[in-house]
Order: C-alpha cells, then sequence, then structure tokens
C-alpha cells in the first residue's frame, strides 16, 4: 500500500462494508470525482465575486452621488427630518419670503375699518347694513361709498384688529358720485396712500380689502388683475330714476356685498379704487369688479373736506339732498352762420330756481358755470360739486342772443 501506484484511486466506491461475518448495507466510503468538487467550487466563488462587486458598487456609487449632488441638496431641498423627528426635535418651519399681496395686506389692511348702519324702513323699524371705508387721516376722517349710509340713522366703525366700535359722524356726501366721507373721534390711526390711477394699466396687479357678507369676514383680501381702465358705467338711480355716468376701473378680483368703500390696491400699496359693489350689481357677472377710481374720488374728498363740519347722525338720518336746475330737455343744435349746439328747453318747473331766473321753454342752455353743455347729462356731471342753495351762471340763447341768468340750485324732490 505504500506503493505509489497506489496513492491514487479513480472512481472507487465501497457500497458493502462487512466485519465479523457481518455486512452492513447503507454505509461505507465513497471517493468522490475530483472534476466535480472543482466546478461546485468555482460556482460559489462566481457567486461570491458577484456579491463582493455589488457591494463595492453600490458603496462607489453612494460616494459619488453624495459628493456630486450635496451642494445642490443644500441649495434647493433643505433637510426635510419626517414628522416624528420633527415632533421630537422642535424642527423648525422653513421661513417663506413675503409677496406683493403678502406686504399689501400688511400694510394697508389696518387702514380699512369695517362699516355698520341702522336705517329706518317704512314702518319705523331699523334694519342693519354693512360696508367698508378707508381712513385717509389720522384724525379719524373716512371715505365710504354714499350708499353704504344712504339713510342712516346711525352709523358705526369698527377698526381692523380691534373690538373697539366708534360711533361715526357725517361730513358730506356727492350722491351722484357715490362718495362720502365720515368722521369717528380717534387720533394717530394708520392712513392709506392715495396713488394716481391714470397710471394704472390693464393688467396690472389689483388687490380688493374689505369686509364682504359683514364683520364676520372683515380684512378679507382678494387678488386680480386691472381688467378695464376708464370703464364708462351708467346707472339708473333708483331714489330719482336719473340716469348717472361713472368712471371706474374694471377687475376680476372678487368684490362681494360689504367690499363696498374699501380699498383697491395697487403692489405699491396705493389706493388705486374704491370698491363698488352697487355699480356692479345689476350685471349678475362673476369676474367683473367696479371701482371709483382713486383721482375723481380724491377730487370729491377735497370738496366735501372744504366746505362741510362733522354732523351728528343722531339728530337726523343721513340723505343728502340731490339739487337741480329745475328743467327738462334735450340736446339741441341750430346750423346757420353761428352755430348754436345745448340743451333745448322743452319744461321749466315752477318754483324751482330755473323759474326764478328767469329760463324759459324753447331757451338753448350752452353753459352751466362757464362749462359748454350739450347734454343733460353734461349738466348733472357740472351740478355734482354743487349743494342746495350754491349759484351758477347759465348762458342762454335766446332769439338770436346770448343773455347770462343767474341761477340758485335748489333741492330734487324724490318721487
Amino acid at each position: 500500500m505504500e506503493n505509489n501506484d497506489y496513492k491514487e484511486y479513480k472512481d472507487a466506491s465501497w457500497e458493502l462494508v462487512s466485519r465479523d461475518g457481518h455486512t452492513f448495507e447503507g454505509t461505507g466510503i465513497k471517493f468522490r470525482n475530483k472534476r466535480r468538487n472543482g466546478a461546485v467550487r468555482g460556482f460559489f466563488k462566481g457567486v461570491a465575486f458577484i456579491l463582493i462587486a455589488a457591494v463595492s458598487g453600490g458603496a462607489t456609487a453612494a460616494y459619488i452621488v453624495d459628493k456630486k449632488y450635496s451642494n445642490l441638496t443644500n441649495t434647493y431641498v433643505p433637510n426635510n427630518p419626517s414628522l416624528i423627528e420633527q415632533k421630537n426635535n422642535n424642527t423648525p418651519t422653513a421661513e417663506i419670503p413675503k409677496n406683493a399681496i403678502t406686504k399689501v395686506a400688511e400694510t394697508v389692511g389696518p387702514t380699512v375699518v369695517g362699516i355698520s348702519n341702522q336705517v329706518e324702513n317704512f314702518f319705523g323699524e331699523r334694519t342693519n347694513g354693512s360696508g367698508s371705508g378707508i381712513i385717509f387721516d389720522k384724525e379719524g376722517y373716512i371715505v365710504t361709498n354714499y350708499h353704504v349710509i344712504q339713510g342712516a340713522a346711525k352709523v358705526t366703525v369698527k377698526l381692523a384688529n380691534s373690538d373697539k366700535v366708534f360711533t361715526a359722524k357725517f361730513v358730506g356726501a356727492e350722491p351722484n358720485r357715490d362718495i362720502a366721507v365720515i368722521k369717528i373721534d380717534a387720533q394717530n390711526l394708520p392712513v392709506a396712500k392715495f396713488g394716481d390711477s391714470s397710471k394704472v394699466k390693464v393688467g396690472d396687479l389689483a388687490i380688493a380689502i374689505g369686509n364682504p357678507l359683514g364683520q364676520e369676514f372683515a380684512g378679507s383680501v382678494t387678488a386680480g388683475i386691472i381688467s378695464a381702465v376708464n370703464r364708462e358705467i351708467q346707472m339708473q338711480d333708483s331714489t330719482t330714476g336719473r340716469v348717472v355716468k361713472y368712471k371706474v376701473l374694471q377687475t376680476d378680483a372678487a368684490i362681494n356685498p360689504g367690499n363696498s368703500g374699501g380699498a383697491l390696491v395697487n403692489e405699491a400699496g396705493e389706493i388705486i379704487g374704491i370698491n363698488s359693489l352697487k355699480i356692479g350689481s345689476q350685471y349678475g357677472a362673476e369676474g367683473m369688479g367696479f371701482a371709483i377710481n382713486i383721482n375723481d374720488a380724491n377730487e370729491i374728498i377735497k370738496n366735501i373736506m372744504g366746505n362741510n363740519e362733522p354732523i351728528d347722525i343722531s339728530k337726523g338720518t343721513v340723505d343728502v339732498p340731490r339739487v337741480m336746475l329745475g328743467i327738462s330737455g334735450r340736446t339741441a343744435v341750430l346750423e346757420g352762420n353761428d352755430k348754436i349746439s345745448g340743451v333745448y328747453v322743452d319744461e321749466v318747473s315752477s318754483g324751482t330756481g330755473a323759474d326764478k331766473a328767469g329760463i324759459k321753454p324753447s331757451d338753448i342752455i350752452t353753459e352751466v358755470d362757464g362749462n359748454k353743455v350739450e347734454s343733460i347729462q353734461d349738466v348733472q356731471d357740472i351740478l355734482r360739486k354743487y349743494k342746495v342753495g350754491d349759484v351758477v351762471t347759465c348762458k342762454v340763447w335766446r332769439n338770436g342772443k346770448n343773455i347770462d341768468l343767474k341761477v340758485t340750485l335748489t333741492e330734487r324732490k324724490t318721487e
């Protein structure tokens, strides 16, 4: 057995083992094929190689990605811990930069007030209405729509972010332009800054601030764009039946009941208009809000402030008389050597200023207070800045001659 020829055994297999005359089946020694053992070892080596390659490749890729995109991650995607980590670590929320609307809401919002009124109805009962207003003077002067306070027996004002309510006094109004001024006894109030509505362009950002549907939704902010400028709207006054013409800004910012008298603001925080739901209410359309441009409103405010003192509303109701000449007429043009155009007088109401001044049917009024007129609407537009008792000069063409007549304006009676 020690011979070298017996050192290798090929395909040897002992299936039967016998000892002491007994045979034991199922036991024995088997010699496996060397080639088969090599194949198995090769298979496991290959698997091991693949696993090692996969692990090392993944680690290398993770390292490269971490190195290459670490700056991008820090810049655009801040660490975003899970909700549990945020709760446990008290992780602060990322601060969002303020946009134009946010800044306007913070700056202009405190200058917009809520207005409530009590109006006596036919049976002597009082009903409440609401609207908005804008503080334009730190001593408590507020501008709003006239229809917000019209006929009110009491007007109260609630400041933004405050529970204090002030009783307002009436200063003055121009009903035909739907502008009124009231005052509260308060000092050092935040004041809105008026802009220049002549510079407003279609497409400009428009932000509306007011109290839609009353104090429950006080300080609501809506935003849109300027849809049109110098839009001309004609409305019939429900009290007098007169057709009144307005020049307004049109916006798609939401304007609802209660927004009337509130602010329409540009992105610089300047008031460019006074919202008026009344002007757009008859259309019943969405996305069409209207605001009286601030240049016209400011002119009216100055006129009211210069001629009036605050009046205690509790002594009466807010109801401003409308003025008139006392005529009815139509547009007329006389061709000839000297072309004459103006308002042809059809009728003169007895006892009115026109009657007492000597204006007669068939006269043609060519000027009122130095302003040329060609229609009744022109006359009404001119008279807007006057009050009952004021005197205006009417230039009248009669029998080929021009004469000047002084007319004392009287109150237009409601029917």
